[in-house]
């Protein structure tokens, strides 16, 4: 690695103040073994935040995190997955490899509202504190370079081609307004509508047409009288991406894009049996033909592990982090992730790290703004740390290293199902 060797005379990290031995679990420890890194990481930040792109097309993102990578040493491979700009990087041997996933995608229109570049500074942090303690902890740290959270759910590209089966953990954080360690993440599924009908002309021979844009109508206001029979937790929201052309044209095509949420796969799986009756009827109501495509493979609900969660809780408490109390955390929902896929077979966390954006929420303006600033910044850091912290203090317990090892190594015998919901055209979820 290009920093200091832990064994080198050079090397500050490994010794309290007074001079004695520190334990590689104290998270002041790995602050310091964070802080080392400082400048590289809010530049890794900020150059993310300056240049943002959208899902699948990272290409100046991945290459950043890559090259960063490679410079303290780690074994880098892109791309991966068959996406383009999907890669990983390793370093170490030890047969417990810590898994840190790293997201870059940004959103159209307002950049890193949901400040990804944060999670991919605060994973490569991580990865390089741990990286200079792999030999003493008997670890392998491999970062997953994962587009495509936002529109098309890269880590499910990556987890049903195996490249998640080593790992004993599954570790990140993600930024948003408050400070929670356990969030409660849904199920989700997009869908595009196309809905095919003849165009006329609107005074001289509107008996000729048949509206697609009327289809669209017919279908939204059956969506919206069917909300008020939803299951709890379930959420249908959508757009009119195409809706004719000009207002003298009977509109022969109309597009309309929902997602779909719901508490969990099965509810998920019901909700979208009754939308697609919507949309059928939008379809019966005006004669045009509808065509119903599945943009991203579903996305699950998150399903984090309870004790690696509450040793992250310990650790950014320790770090003086105003975290929320265990009881309670879940009643507010944060959206929907791909990690959520990632959970149901790698024990993971993905706690919410709090900036102080004002009243903004992700996946605003002013809350793209909150994600390069110093508060951000110290998110980069503290998580960086936490995250470092979580993973030495889990290999260092006895019992959960083994329950870990033990998961990972069962796991390498049951392959992933690759999820029959893929179709080429990649969509939006987040």
């Amino acid at each position: 690695m290009r920093t200091d060797s832990p064994h080198s005379p050079e090397f500050h990290g490994g010794r309290s103040h007074d001079g004695r031995p520190e334990p590689p679990t104290s998270a002041e420890h790995w602050r310091r073994a964070v802080s080392r890194h400082r400048d590289r990481l809010l530049g890794i930040s900020h150059e993310l935040h300056a240049h943002p792109e959208t899902s699948f097309v990272e290409h100046r993102g991945a290459e950043l995190l890559v090259t960063a990578l490679a410079e303290y040493g780690f074994r880098t491979t892109a791309p991966v997955a068959e996406l383009e700009t999907a890669f990983t990087a390793e370093y170490g041997s030890g047969e417990f490899v810590v898994g840190l996933c790293a997201e870059y995608d940004a959103l159209p229109e307002v950049g890193h509202a949901c400040g990804h570049n944060i999670i991919a500074a605060a994973s490569v942090g991580a990865a390089l504190a741990l990286a200079e303690y792999a030999e003493e902890l008997g670890i392998t740290v491999r970062v997953l370079g994962t587009p495509a959270e936002e529109t098309g759910g890269g880590k499910i590209h990556m987890l049903e081609r195996g490249l998640f089966d080593p790992l004993a953990v599954a570790l990140m954080v993600h930024p948003g307004p408050v400070e929670v360690c356990s969030p409660r993440s849904l199920a989700i599924t997009d869908l595009r509508v196309y809905y095919t009908g003849r165009s006329a002309h609107a005074a001289a021979a509107p008996e000729l047409g048949v509206n697609a844009a009327d289809a669209a109508t017919v279908a939204q206001v059956a969506v919206g009288l069917r909300r008020q029979h939803l299951e709890s937790e379930q959420m249908v929201h959508g757009i009119v991406t195409d809706g004719g052309a000009a207002p003298n044209i009977v509109p022969e095509r109309s597009c309309l894009e929902y997602n779909l949420r719901a508490a969990d796969r099965e509810s998920l799986d019901r909700l979208e049996h009754r939308i697609r009756a919507c949309f059928e009827a939008g379809a019966t109501a005006t004669g045009c033909s509808v065509e119903v495509v599945r943009l991203s493979p579903v996305y699950t609900q998150l399903d984090t592990d309870e004790w690696l969660t509450e040793t992250y809780r310990a650790v950014a408490r320790e770090l003086g982090r105003d975290v929320a109390e265990r009881e309670g955390e879940r009643e507010g929902v944060i959206g929907s992730t791909d990690m959520g896929n990632v959970s149901a077979r790698v024990p993971s966390v993905h706690p919410m790290i709090a900036l102080e954006c004002g009243e903004a929420v992700n996946h605003q303006a002013e809350f793209a703004a909150a994600c390069v600033s110093d508060s951000a910044d110290r998110a980069v850091l503290d998580g960086a740390a936490a995250l470092a912290c979580t993973a030495a203090r889990t290999v260092a317990h006895p019992e959960q290293r083994e329950r870990l090892l033990s998961a990972a190594a069962d796991r390498t015998t049951s392959p992933v199902r690759r999820s029959p919901d893929r179709l080429s055209d990649a969509g939006g979820v987040s």
